[in-house]
């Protein structure tokens, strides 16, 4: 592919243009897709629209298990057996404190999920209550992943401040029962429809890795696009051992990178989130993820940690990218203890190396007395000594 190739995808997408199927597939699959020329193309329709900002958000997993439905990539599932800390729903002042936390920690968004099907009318009634205190009490954006809710529901959250409701497309239409059999991809839709009519904007994504083939991914992406869905986050599996989907054999960090793009030139204008299984998926390629996506989250995800927050305000800043947030990254980073640290490797400060990673291939035993002799000589005889000029 020459330059012109990437320069036209940059550009039709900039005007609106939906990139035909097989061009999507050729940004996924082909081999003569160079990845560097193909973030810049995402990167430039990224800076249009949202400039070097990245948006931090911060989940609070308010009610962990005890779940009714199958989705075979979710630890809380009833299928699943993984090893999770269930507990019922948090106090309304725990929920409350988190808040204040996330606001602390720079947050743009706090995200709060709930367990289960869907939220029975006291739940709503509950969650009203919750959104009008913490939009009372801080400056913070807010976004509700409760399940299943019809227009009914949807419209008192609204009226209580509810700025955003996430519900996750996952897959396409096709593949979705592949991966959850006790409810359907029409009763999510049908959420996120019911969202847009009483005016809540929607946040909804995918699980990359499921199984789906590269068509049920692009599906999802012209669906979302379609949708207008201001927030897009895009998890890569994260194989949690007890769920009933852990492989990901087909993820490679170039992979993760170029389904970012499409997402990116597909949904020009969105809020695109680099979100669960970032980390583990991208690897050493983790930061590039910042130059189609616009979001990120911090402090990890519903059951699995994450890269702790101060590698990730780093990154950000290294990188040349600012926070949409009340608080400055640098101050935000000063509030780190391990922003004391100026120079760390693996996360130690100490980097000189031992007499193992100096000769490495001397016996074992060898190495042992010479570390002996090289303590019980003084520095002016120890054959050991570092030598001056």
């Amino acid at each position: 592919m020459d330059r012109l190739f990437y320069q036209q995808l940059a550009e039709r997408s900039l005007q609106g243009e939906a990139l035909e199927d097989s061009l999507c597939e050729v940004i996924l699959t082909s081999p003569e897709i160079t990845l560097l020329r193909l973030l810049d193309a995402a990167f430039e329709v990224r800076q249009k629209f949202w400039g070097k900002k990245v948006m931090i958000h911060i989940i609070n997993n308010a009610q962990n298990g005890h779940c009714p439905e199958d989705c075979h990539y979710c630890a809380q599932a009833k299928t699943s057996k993984a090893d999770i800390e269930e507990y019922p729903l948090k106090s309304d002042a725990e929920i409350l404190e988190e808040a204040k936390r996330a606001y602390e920690s720079g947050a743009y968004r706090y995200c709060m999920v709930f367990a289960g099907r869907g939220p029975s009318a006291k739940r709503v009634e509950h969650l009203s209550r919750l959104i009008r205190k913490i939009k009372d009490t801080y400056p913070i954006r807010i976004c509700l992943s409760s399940g299943l809710c019809g227009e009914a529901g949807l419209q008192k959250l609204k009226d209580a401040g509810l700025d955003r409701l996430n519900h996750n497309l996952n897959t396409s239409e096709n593949f979705y029962p592949s991966i959850c059999t006790t409810h359907t991809y029409g009763d999510r839709l049908n959420t996120l429809e019911s969202a847009r009519k009483v005016g809540i904007e929607i946040c909804s994504g995918m699980i990359v890795g499921l199984g789906e083939k590269t068509s049920d991914l692009i599906s999802v992406a012209k669906t979302l696009r379609r949708l207008e869905s201001p927030s897009i986050p895009v998890n890569f599996l994260v194989p949690i051992e007890g769920n009933l989907l852990t492989k990901t054999e087909t993820l490679t960090p170039q992979y993760c990178l170029r389904v970012l793009c499409l997402f990116r030139l597909l949904n020009p204008k969105a809020e695109i989130r680099a979100a669960a299984g970032r980390e583990g998926h991208l690897r050493s390629l983790d930061v590039l993820s910042l130059y189609p996506a616009n979001s990120i989250f911090l402090d990890g995800y519903l059951n699995t940690k994450g890269a702790n927050r101060t590698k990730v305000l780093r990154m950000i800043q290294d990188s040349g990218f600012t926070i949409d947030s009340e608080h400055d990254l640098k101050y935000l980073l000063r509030q780190e203890s391990s922003e004391k640290q100026e120079f760390t490797v693996d996360g130690s400060s100490i980097f000189l190396k031992n007499i193992a990673d100096l000769r490495p291939t001397l016996d074992t035993n060898l190495k042992a007395n010479i570390n002996i002799r090289a303590t019980s000589q003084s520095p002016q005889s120890s054959p050991l000594t570092k030598k001056t000029k």
